[in-house]
């Protein structure tokens, strides 16, 4: 679905749901997972509705997610860091 214009190359190690991803230096998190194919970032708590990234700015909070254990991060405005480690954020966000 999503595509890189400029394949380059990837430096940084990051993992998804336990599986290793490649990003580069400056790549959000959410669009090293679109870039990667991945289509749900999270469930809605009352119907279990999957959601992904949406606006890309920070607006919508359809792109939440676990990153290292912190729940509630917006993965359109985190910069992706060697060794993260991502998780879907299923049901209701936690008040952190």
């Amino acid at each position: 679905m999503f595509k890189r214009l400029d394949p380059g190359s990837a430096t940084l190690q990051i993992s998804f749901e336990g599986e290793p991803l490649q990003a580069r230096p400056g790549d959000s998190v959410a669009a090293v997972l679109l870039a990667q194919g991945v289509s749900t970032f999270r469930q809605t708590p009352v119907s279990g509705a999957p959601r992904a990234a949406y606006c890309m700015m920070g607006v919508c909070f359809d792109c939440l997610v676990e990153i290292d254990g912190v729940p509630n991060r917006q993965a359109c405005l985190t910069e992706a860091a060697d060794g993260m480690r991502i998780r879907r954020q299923i049901g209701v966000r936690g008040m952190a």
